[in-house]
């Protein structure tokens, strides 16, 4: 009996490293991995960004113009209810700094709003504690 042969596995290319499509063009496929689409994405970001962090939650004025690149349609789309910018971040697999730069112009040109987080009470009201600890008294 002669024992099974091991198939050799090639590593799986990286999407930049595809070979080119017909015509020329590389192939498409994950974009976030491609600098320079990232920079074609956001531009230079060498203008003024809004004061933008993690939790502000971002919400859509309006419906995607036809003017609007895909990636502002599809942040326009997912903002039909608060999301914060590091969850449209992470649905959009784009990383925050571009992220950041795209709000930047919608907010600029009021597609989108901006609302600070819900903050939550450092301490909680009184009456609320009495309440909660005469209740567990009675359990």
């Amino acid at each position: 009996m002669t024992p099974p042969q091991r198939q050799r596995r090639f590593p799986a290319q990286e999407p930049s490293a595809r070979p080119p499509a017909e015509g020329g063009a590389p192939a498409t496929g994950n974009v976030t991995g491609n600098p320079e689409r990232l920079f074609v994405i956001g531009g230079d970001g060498g203008g003024e960004r809004a004061d933008i962090d993690l939790v502000t939650l971002i919400v859509a004025r309006t419906e995607p113009p036809a003017s609007a690149t895909p990636e502002q349609a599809a942040l326009l789309r997912l903002c039909v209810a608060p999301l914060s910018v590091a969850e449209l971040s992470a649905y959009l697999s784009l990383p925050f700094s571009v992220v950041t730069v795209l709000l930047t112009e919608m907010l600029a040109a009021e597609l989108v709003q901006a609302r600070a987080p819900i903050v939550r009470q450092k301490v909680a009201d009184r009456s609320l504690l009495e309440a909660v600890m005469h209740g567990l008294q009675k359990l």
